[in-house]
């Protein structure tokens, strides 16, 4: 069951004196995310790191952190809870205390779970459309099997 939030959502959290400020919000296009991401970052903060993911395709980047320590955390986040059309931005000011790889994987990933699980979620149920013609003396017969 995959699923998506119902609106942006945003979450303040601590981790040895350095502030992660996370949004996240549901997103139908890669540029979307952009979009988002451009208008929450903080240019004079120390780090906008960031994921996304729309079905199979998906983006993460680090904005300086060492590589993979926080861009494929959040990413991580979104996908051990089953989030799909979803962009998370976490925005970090540095504290004084350097974390080290595994406090800095534990605090974009953490903060980024933790933003996702406060925010209003709804099950996305996959749709088609389809279309047919019949002739309108089978048509009680189609609107009682479709049904």
């Amino acid at each position: 069951m995959t699923r998506t939030l119902v609106a942006e959502t945003q979450l303040d959290t601590v981790v040895k004196k350095s502030l992660f400020r996370v949004h996240a919000r549901p997103i139908a296009e890669e540029a979307e995310a952009g979009a988002f991401f451009e208008r929450v970052r903080v240019p004079d903060a120390t780090h906008n790191c960031w994921a996304w993911r729309i079905g199979g395709r998906y983006r993460s980047f680090d904005d300086g952190e060492p590589g993979g320590t926080a861009g494929r955390p959040i990413l991580q986040a979104i996908d051990s809870q089953e989030f799909d059309q979803v962009a998370v931005i976490v925005v970090r000011w540095f504290g004084g205390i350097k974390l080290g790889a595994g406090g800095l994987v534990r605090a974009y990933g953490g903060a980024a779970a933790s933003c996702l699980k406060q925010g209003e979620a709804v099950e996305i149920v996959p749709m088609q459309r389809l279309a047919c013609h019949v002739p309108f003396s089978l048509l009680p017969i189609i609107q009682a099997r479709l049904a």
